[in-house]
Formats: structure tokens, sequence, C-alpha cells
């Protein structure tokens, strides 16, 4: 791979190789048109600049509610910051087991990289968290320097927890105990230093972003915010998805009527 020319790629299990994407390809996401998320943005773009300039970084995990801005987050700083000798690799869960060969490869290069591990969740079947551990804190071999792994998932704790895992929790002098079946769950989103939570907002806040993606369009404010609110009725969300998904709906309307 020419990182030189190269500044995204994603991995294909097809080919057991990293696929390039084309800088015309990049899902552009743009810092300033996430809306009703400054904070979580603050502290991934400070988090990025710090990994960036070796001022010391954690791993991301961004958790909360579907359609609130976690990937887009990720791949808005990345965008802004490519510039700055960032490169971001993604990785699909399925494919975890391909996580340490990826690190052999880039481990030298010149570059930071984001591995970027999208819309994370493991049943309680599913073992294959078990590959970003050495990653997350090294091994007999320390972990990379120029390598960060940001992660997005709907739960706070990425291994889902059974009913018959409480056997395992017991209670000594007041304090609650975990089991080695529990602690092994909860200590992978541990390994993540940085938490950022997500989640929807009020009416009023879903508005704003509506209102954001019809800059430069002409409306009736009244009758926007009325099917707007419809919309979000309809979808049972007030998500920054649910807005851009109104937008691509209503802006047609809005279109046909010039």
């Amino acid at each position: 791979m020419n990182w030189d020319e190269t500044y995204a790629a994603v991995y294909r299990k097809s080919k057991n190789a990293l696929m390039a994407v084309k800088l015309c390809d990049i899902d552009v996401v743009n810092l300033d048109d996430l809306i009703n998320i400054n904070e979580q943005k603050e502290k991934l773009l400070n988090n990025t600049i710090n990994f960036i300039n070796d001022n010391g970084a954690n791993h991301a995990l961004l958790w909360g509610e579907r359609g609130c801005g976690k990937s887009s987050l990720v791949k808005a700083v990345f965008w802004k910051l490519k510039d700055k000798n960032l490169r971001i690799i993604e990785l699909n869960k399925a494919d975890l087991e391909n996580l340490v060969d990826i690190i052999d490869d880039i481990r030298n290069e010149k570059y930071k990289f984001i591995i970027f591990c999208d819309d994370f969740s493991f049943e309680n079947s599913d073992d294959s968290y078990k590959f970003l551990k050495p990653v997350l804190e090294g091994s007999i071999q320390k972990a990379p320097k120029n390598v960060i792994i940001y992660a997005t998932s709907n739960r706070r704790h990425l291994v889902s927890e059974q009913k018959s895992d409480n056997s395992d929790v017991y209670v000594t002098s007041g304090e609650l105990h975990y089991g080695d079946s529990v602690d092994e769950k909860i200590s992978l989103s541990d390994r993540f230093g940085l938490w950022i939570s997500f989640y929807q907002g009020s009416y009023d806040e879903y508005i704003n972003i509506v209102k954001h993606y019809f800059l430069g369009y002409k409306y009736d404010e009244e009758e926007l915010i009325k099917n707007a609110k419809s919309f979000a009725m309809l979808k049972g969300s007030r998500s920054g998805r649910t807005a851009k998904q109104f937008f691509i709906e209503y802006k047609n309307l809005l279109e046909s009527k010039v």
C-alpha cells in the first residue's frame, strides 16, 4: 500500500488485503455540519490532535443511541486532519482476526493511523473481541505508537451480558465483586481510555439540524417544522440521521415546486 497517495483503506476479506479508497470515493463529512454535538466534537478532535503530535492520546469508544453522529464524527475528524500525516483504515468486526497482521504492516510507517471499527457489539458466543486486546494495551510486544482505535457502538459495554453472568457477581462487606466472566466483558470497554456518549436531543435540537440541512433553500418555516416533526414521529427518532433522511425526502418536494 502506497500511503503517500492513499488516505483511506478498507479491509477486504475476499482478497485478504487492504483495498485503497480513492480520494474521490471517500465519504466526506465536514465537522461544521455536525450539529448539537459540540462537546463530543471537541473531545475527539483534541484527542486526535494529541495523537498526531505524540502528546499522548487514548483509544476512543463512541457509544450511544443510533443515528446520533458517532460514525460521522470519526469520519469528520479524519477528514479535517487528513493532511497532517493522518490515515484511516476501516475494519469490520468479522475481520478482527486480521488486525494484528495489519498492525505489523503499518507499525513502521511514517503516518499515523486510525483503525475505524464501526458499529461494534459482540454476542455472548462471539469471542472475536479478544483480538482487540493486544492492540489496545499491547502484549509481549509494545502497542504501536502510530495506531489508535476508534470504535462506535450502541452499547457502552461492547459484549452483551447474560442473566446467567449474574451468578458470578457477589457481595463482600457491602462491596460488589465481579466474577471472571463478567469482568472479562467489562474489561474490553475499560481498555478504551476515552468514552464519548451520544444521546437523542430534544425536538428543538432536531429542528436545528433540519434547518442546517436546508440552508440555501427557500421554504415556509412553519410547514417545514410541521413536516419534520411528523417525519420524526413516524420514525420514532429525533436523531441527526432522521433529520438527514427527512432532508433527502423533503428537498425533492421543494425542488419540484420551483
